[in-house]
């Protein structure tokens, strides 16, 4: 009996722990389905029409959560069981309704996630560690075209194929230098400093908005005029999100050629691809402003030989015909060994389609299917190259490609820069790289399944091989292209001297000084938003 009585009080011991354990998990998950209730109790009850909003709020009990939670998901990467999973999910069909959801979101504590195509690199527009909401704008897509002004207003849910399909329907003769790929939607695209194959002519996507609407930490609707400058210039490529919402951009509409001309020519190692490479370093920034010449590089198996090499797709667009480019291209690059046949004459809009990867004749209605490609999981990375890599430099980098690719799809993308990219100062808007910057690098291994460590840590590898080769003080990046591997943190000391130097340099701190007067509290915020000024410690 003596013997046992210590056992039996542990035993009751843990008992009683195990019950106060049972109890506080109980009343943690009444206390969260209270807030809940008492946030649904908000919406409504704040609302301006109820009965509207009840129809664009999805809660995990909802039939149709998951279904919307995952239909502008684009990396699988955040679609496991373990991904947080938002409170709710608000697809508002009026502006009205986002200004509630402000209202009420402050009120209970919960965080607002902006969703508008959902291709967010590390998943930021759609998961959270914190109790969180996502606003999905995928309803608020209009596009308003005015070819007297050769403007338009697009709102923030809009892709950008949405926007192309709405410009060709009205003139054959204007367009807009957004990204090649059609299903990104236009608030993060544009916010975040969106590039497409124009950039040369006429600079990024958000050098080109006139306008915007925009709903800010109050709930009220902004425009250029009533937010000032200093907000109209932040969210022109520093990340609409660690502002406000985005409602929509006016944006200023380019000529574009009755013909242009498009071209992907490949080449592999076998073909002296890398001199080739080596060369392209010289000539793609420096070359006429009206050609932009990227490259997409894969490791493929060589049929003849049965061994791995690298292939490489000179990917084209030229603003003008075919008789032009080829005398440009024998007296700039005679390496590349272009041909007549390469080539093909269309409209903007058909290049537009083809250069979203549909190229079997698809009609111009295929950029309003949102959902026409398919989905993998992914990590991407970025790098911007001040200087060309030597031929050496290249030779280490196929070695990853083709001795070390345990990492499933990998891609490497080079994107010259040079032209209008060179002419618009580096303060002009948050987004920094401009002169100096030859050429933009992007990562990218893709693979199916949730599984991540031996293509995530390949990638790593890869991305410190090429530390030698890349900007310095600071190593840059591209905001769109965002990696938490570069640091996440709130404070300003957290993100000074890490993110914040790499995706802005020094437009970093300007950036401080908006968030501090618009959203002092920090309400919009995740992983690398810009903190405000309180936080600077």
């Amino acid at each position: 009996m003596n013997i046992q009585a210590p056992y039996s009080l542990l035993n009751l011991i843990v008992a009683v722990n195990f019950l106060l354990v049972l109890r506080a998990g109980q009343l943690l998950s009444l206390n969260t389905k209270n807030n809940d209730s008492d946030f649904l109790d908000c919406l409504i009850h704040i609302s301006d029409d109820p009965g509207s909003i009840s129809r664009v709020i999805y809660s995990p009990n909802n039939s149709s959560y998951t279904s919307v939670l995952q239909s502008s998901i684009n990396n699988l990467r955040f679609t496991s069981p373990a991904t947080p999973k938002p409170r709710f999910i608000l697809t508002p069909v009026h502006e009205s309704q986002i200004q509630t959801l402000v209202y009420c979101s402050k009120k209970h504590g919960l965080e607002i996630r902006t969703r508008s195509g959902g291709h967010d690199f590390e998943g930021l527009s759609y998961v959270s560690q914190l109790p969180f909401v996502i606003l999905d704008l995928k309803n608020l897509k209009s596009v308003t075209v005015d070819i007297q002004t050769a403007t338009a207003w697009v709102q923030a849910g809009a892709t950008l194929g949405e926007l192309y399909y709405g410009i060709a329907q009205k003139t054959r003769n204007l367009g807009f230098p957004g990204g090649v790929w059609y299903a990104l939607g236009l608030g993060g695209h544009v916010s975040g400093g969106g590039y497409g194959a124009m950039r040369r002519k006429y600079g990024l996507a958000a050098d080109n908005v006139i306008d915007a609407q925009f709903i800010n930490v109050h709930g009220k609707i902004l425009d250029r005029k009533s937010m000032g400058e200093d907000l109209f210039w932040a969210i022109r490529g520093g990340g609409g999100s660690s502002f406000g919402i985005i409602l929509s951009w006016k944006i200023k509409l380019v000529p574009v050629p009755e013909t242009v001309t498009v071209f992907a020519v490949d080449r592999t190692l076998e073909q002296n691809l890398t001199k080739i490479i080596y060369k392209w370093q010289y000539v793609a920034p420096k070359i006429d402003k009206d050609l932009d010449i990227r490259v997409l590089m894969f490791s493929v198996v060589n049929p003849s030989t049965g061994n791995r090499t690298i292939r490489a797709t000179f990917d084209t667009l030229f603003l003008g015909g075919v008789d032009r480019l080829l005398a440009l291209m024998q007296e700039e690059f005679p390496e590349l060994g272009l041909t007549r046949e390469d080539c093909t004459e269309m409209s903007w809009i058909e290049a537009v389609v083809i250069g979203s990867s549909f190229t079997n004749g698809e009609p111009l209605e295929i950029l309003l299917n949102r959902t026409a490609m398919p989905k993998n999981s992914f990590k991407g990375k970025s790098d911007f190259a001040t200087n060309p890599i030597s031929e050496d430099g290249f030779e280490g980098i196929w070695r990853f490609y083709n001795d070390q690719i345990e990492a499933g799809m990998a891609l490497l993308v080079l994107t010259p820069y040079g032209g209008r990219m060179d002419e618009i100062p580096e303060s002009a808007i948050p987004f920094p790289h401009r002169l100096g910057s030859l050429y933009m690098i992007e990562y990218l291994v893709v693979w199916d399944g949730n599984e991540t460590s031996p293509h995530i840590s390949w990638i790593r590898r890869l991305y410190n091989y090429m530390s030698s080769y890349v900007s310095t003080s600071p190593r840059t990046a591209y905001l769109n292209y965002n990696d938490l591997d570069l640091g996440v943190g709130k404070t300003y000391a957290e993100a000074k001297d890490t993110w914040g130097s790499s995706y802005f340099k020094n437009n970093f701190n300007r950036l401080v000084k908006v968030k501090t007067l618009v959203d002092p509290g920090n309400f919009f915020k995740h992983e690398q938003s810009i903190p405000p000024k309180a936080l600077m410690s």
